[in-house]
C-alpha cells in the first residue's frame, strides 16, 4: 500500500478568521484531508511576537479550535492541535536558527513589513520568525504546504535550511513544496485593493470576519472600493472588481470568465450586492456550528489535547533524528 504524502498547515490563534484566510487557505484544508495525511495547527507561539492580552490569547485560540472543524476539518481524519502544546516547534526551532544565515533572514519580506506596523517591538522573535515555521514544517516530514502566495518566500527558505541541513547531516528532512490554489490564492483588501487582507487593518470596512452578520457583509461590500467606468471586468488596471470578481468565484464555484458573463449588464451596485449575498449566505451554517461547537469548551479542549498528542508521536520520530545527527547526548 503507497503511504500518502502529508500535509501541515497552521492558522494564528489571533482574532477570528477573515474571508481571505478562508478562500486562501481553511476551505483548501478540507480537500486536501480527504488525500493527504493532515495536520492542521493552531500557531499560537508566532502569535506572540506581537504582545497579547493572556485571556484574549486564549479564548481566540479555542475559537480558532472551533472555526476549523465548524469550517470543515474532521479531527477523526485530520490532526488538529495548538503549536504550544508541543514543545518540540520550539526545539527544534532553536536548532534551525543555528543553520540559518541572517543574510535570509534579513530578504525576509514580512519581517520588514511587520517591523514597519511594530516599530515599538521589533524583537528577535518577530525576526526568527520564519525559522519557527521552517520548524512546524519539517518536524512531520512534510511534503506539501498550503500556503497563500505571501508566504512563498518562507517555504523557500524552509527548503534552504532543510537541504543545508541534509548536505551536511545525510537525508534527515523531507524537502516540502508549496501548495497555492489557483484561485483565491490571495484576497486582498475591500478598502484597498492592492493589500491582501488582514484581521489587523485598522479600517473594519476593509476586511470580512467570518463572524460577520449578513447586513455587515452587504455593508462592507456596498462600500468597496473599485473604479469609476461601472464596469465588471477581471484586470489588473481593475484591481477592487477583480478581487470582488475572485471572492464571487470562489462562493459560487464559477469560473471568472462565467462571473464577468453574469454581470456584464450590471452596474456595480448590482454586483457588490451580489457578492455580500453569496459570502453571507456560504458563511451562515459555519457561523452556526461554530456556535455549537463553542458552547462545549471542554470537548474542544479534549479534541486538542488528542490531536496534541498525536503530533508530538510524530515530531519526537524527527527530533531524535536530529539530535542525534548533531551529536547531542541522547
Amino acid at each position: 500500500m503507497t503511504q500518502r504524502k502529508r500535509i501541515f498547515s497552521g492558522i494564528q490563534s489571533t482574532g477570528i478568521p477573515t474571508l481571505g484566510s478562508f478562500l486562501g487557505a481553511i476551505s483548501n484544508w478540507e480537500k486536501l484531508s480527504a488525500e493527504y495525511d493532515c495536520l492542521f495547527c493552531v500557531v499560537d507561539l508566532h502569535a506572540i511576537t506581537v504582545r497579547q492580552d493572556p485571556k484574549e490569547l486564549r479564548k481566540y485560540g479555542r475559537e480558532m479550535l472551533a472555526w476549523l472543524i465548524a469550517l470543515g476539518l474532521d479531527p477523526e481524519k485530520s490532526i488538529l492541535y495548538y503549536q504550544s502544546h508541543v514543545s518540540a516547534h520550539a526545539e527544534l526551532s532553536w536548532i534551525l536558527n543555528c543553520f540559518t544565515y541572517m543574510g535570509e533572514l534579513n530578504r525576509m519580506a514580512q519581517f520588514k513589513m511587520k517591523s514597519a506596523k511594530n516599530e515599538e517591538n521589533i524583537n528577535a522573535g518577530l525576526y526568527s520568525y520564519p525559522v519557527l515555521q521552517a520548524a512546524d514544517i519539517l518536524l512531520y516530514q512534510t511534503n506539501m504546504v498550503p500556503v497563500g502566495e505571501d508566504q512563498r518566500q518562507h517555504i523557500e527558505l524552509c527548503r534552504d535550511v532543510a537541504g543545508r541541513f541534509n548536505k551536511i547531516y545525510g537525508d534527515i528532512f523531507t524537502i516540502p513544496d508549496a501548495y497555492i490554489p489557483p484561485v483565491g490564492a490571495k484576497i486582498m483588501s475591500l478598502q484597498n485593493p492592492t493589500e491582501k487582507m488582514s484581521k489587523s487593518d485598522d479600517n473594519l470596512n476593509a476586511c470580512i470576519y467570518l463572524s460577520d452578520s449578513t447586513d455587515t457583509v452587504i455593508k462592507k461590500f456596498k462600500r468597496a472600493v473599485t473604479d469609476s467606468d461601472n464596469f465588471v471586468k477581471f484586470s489588473e488596471e481593475k484591481p477592487g472588481i477583480s478581487n470582488l470578481l475572485t471572492i464571487y468565484a470562489c462562493m459560487t464555484g464559477k469560473k471568472i470568465a462565467e462571473c464577468e458573463a453574469t454581470f456584464a449588464d450590471a452596474g456595480y451596485g448590482a454586483f457588490k450586492q451580489a457578492v455580500g449575498e453569496a459570502v453571507a449566505q456560504n458563511i451562515a451554517p459555519y457561523q452556526a456550528e461554530h456556535a455549537r461547537l463553542m458552547s462545549d469548551p471542554a470537548e474542544l479542549d479534549a479534541i486538542a489535547a488528542r490531536g496534541a498528542e498525536k503530533a508530538a508521536a510524530s515530531a519526537e520520530k524527527t527530533l531524535s533524528k536530529v539530535k542525534e545527527s548533531i551529536g547531542f547526548v541522547i
